[in-house]
C-alpha cells in the first residue's frame, strides 16, 4: 500500500532484502524510494515487519525509541497521511513523522502479499496473452 498522496508517482512493490530510505517527494509528502531510483515510491503490505535504522535524535526522544528499532507497517485511521508504523513499544506514527533519510529493510510481510509476490513474479518476466476470439 502506498498513501494517496503518493498515486501521483511511479511505485512499485517492495521486495525483500532491499534496503530503502524516507524520502520527500516535490508534492511534500514522505514516503520509500530504493536509492537506484528515487522518483518511485515503494509500496508495502499493512502488517509488513520492518528494521529501521539512522532514527533521528529528535524522533528517538519524541517518542521514546531508539536509533534502530523493529516495527509494524500499518494503516493509520485518522489524520492527513494513513501510511504509519507501529513500534514495539505501542507508539504508532505516520510514516511521513519519521522525517527523510531513515534505512528501512523489509524483514517480513504478510503470507498473503508473499503468495501474490510469488505469483506475480513469473508473470512479469515475459507474459504472454492468449487472445480468444470474439464469438
Amino acid at each position: 500500500m502506498c498513501d494517496y498522496s503518493l498515486e501521483m508517482y511511479a511505485s512499485r512493490a517492495a521486495r525483500e532484502n532491499e534496503v530503502y530510505i524516507t524520502s520527500r517527494f516535490p508534492s511534500g509528502s514522505i514516503g520509500l524510494t530504493a536509492p537506484d531510483d528515487p522518483g518511485t515510491a515503494v509500496c508495502l503490505a499493512c502488517g509488513s515487519r520492518l528494521s529501521l535504522e539512522n532514527l533521528s535524535v529528535e524522533t528517538q526522544k519524541t517518542f521514546g525509541v531508539k536509533d534502530a528499532e523493529a516495527v509494524k507497517f500499518i494503516r493509520l485511521e485518522e489524520g492527513l497521511y494513513r501510511d504509519g508504523v507501529a513500534f514495539d513499544n505501542g507508539v504508532r506514527i505516520a510514516l511521513t513523522r519519521l522525517g527523510t533519510g531513515v534505512l528501512v529493510s523489509l524483514m517480513d510481510q504478510p503470507r498473503a502479499a508473499k503468495a501474490r509476490d510469488e505469483a506475480e513474479a513469473p508473470a512479469e518476466a515475459g507474459r504472454m496473452i492468449e487472445m480468444q476470439p470474439a464469438e
